[in-house]
């Protein structure tokens, strides 16, 4: 299952109208389209040259690209964290994703109505910020009662937590994200079953008007600030073109974005954000000629994990894993050539995966 990013933001920021350019791009994008698999998740295909070149030297029946998912979720309004707009079940939504994306409004249309009277990107993230912390205050404060209740049978096993929890709420009240706070690896673990909202990693999309692109224009800047200041990303997006462009032919739509300084669609680099917002890694694998297949793995994750993502047979038989860096096999010239080289590695368990490993799992079968 990929991992999943969900777009947010208020009513009328364009986060519909990108995630339609997403899910329509099949032209715009050539060998690395969205495809829609629900009405409101779109599984995006990460480019990669790397894959793109493995196959042009083997060759395979099939060519399978990393995916990460991106999770289309209804437009919060102030209150959302206290129910108003449905605001419980799109929070809610938001809870199971594993990174937000948050779509901030850059462009000025008298026709588009606005939430409120003047816009004011940086007000209308503050905006989307509070409602997730109010919604994390919720949440701690239910979490904190019910251990309370244990506490007074185990106060000693509980202790910890509920040091935590309440340290939390401090923290929260005083308008710190909890992605910002200074926890342990025990203490994470201890608060990622609650799921909280502004634990999240983010970035912000600034959906600018065309004639902005491409640097996005003096609203946009004020959220490249605002991102720079919180050590995260902010891109800046046409939704409105990218739309229009999904219907267009590859090489016209390229050209079109060359006359506006663009070198690539905007939806790639959305993709390529996301990856890296999730710390993620591309390893490799080699099917003979029936298929090459990059899949996409957290950092620091071992060999015997990458095994369980591809099949849990795989993880629960390991033995060893035959690893080669992708750049050493298109040198080599195939995999054949590369063994004889002495190119190719046996790894146990315990190896951490790198970006760009071809892995091959040698495991016994149950």
């Amino acid at each position: 299952m990929s991992l999943q990013i969900g777009i947010v933001g208020l009513p009328n920021v364009g986060k519909s109208t990108l995630f339609n350019a997403m899910t329509s791009a099949r032209a715009a994008v050539a060998s690395y389209p969205f495809t829609t698999i629900d009405p409101n998740v779109g599984l995006a295909m990460v480019p990669d040259s790397r894959l793109e070149q493995l196959a042009a030297l083997i060759q395979p029946a099939r060519t399978v690209p990393a995916t990460v998912e991106f999770v289309d979720i209804a437009g919060l309004v102030k209150g959302a964290s206290h129910g108003a707009g449905l605001g419980n079940q799109f929070l809610g939504h938001i809870r199971n994703v594993d990174a937000i994306a948050m779509v901030v409004r850059a462009f000025e249309d008298p026709d588009i109505a606005h939430v409120s009277s003047q816009l004011d990107p940086l007000n209308d993230i503050d905006t989307v910020d509070l409602e997730l912390v109010l919604a994390d205050m919720a949440t701690v404060e239910r979490r904190i009662e019910k251990v309370q209740v244990k506490a007074k049978a185990q106060p000693r096993e509980y202790q910890a937590e509920l040091e935590l929890l309440e340290r939390l709420i401090r923290c929260l009240n005083a308008g710190q994200q909890v992605r910002d706070m200074d926890l342990s690896s025990k203490e994470t673990d201890l608060l990622r079953p609650l799921s909280l909202l502004t634990s999240k990693p983010i970035l912000y999309v600034a959906n600018v008007g065309e004639s902005d692109l491409p640097e996005g224009g003096t609203l946009a800047s004020a959220i490249r600030q605002r991102a720079a200041s919180e050590g995260t990303e902010a891109l800046i997006v046409c939704a409105e073109m990218e739309t229009g462009l999904a219907d267009w032919p590859a090489d016209e739509a390229a050209v079109y974005r060359a006359e506006l300084g663009l070198l690539e669609p905007a939806l790639y680099h959305l993709i390529a954000a996301g990856y890296r917002l999730l710390n993620l890694l591309t390893f490799f694998t080699v099917t003979g000629e029936k298929e090459t297949r990059a899949w996409s793995l957290v950092q620091g994750s071992t060999v015997w994990e990458a095994a369980g993502l591809i099949h849990t047979d795989m993880q629960r038989g390991f033995i060893r894993a035959e690893v080669i860096p992708w750049d050493s096999l298109l040198r080599a010239g195939g995999m054949v050539a590369a063994r004889e080289a002495g190119l190719v590695s046996l790894q146990g368990r315990d190896y951490l995966v790198q970006d760009g490993d071809i892995v091959h799992i040698r495991f016994s079968r149950p």
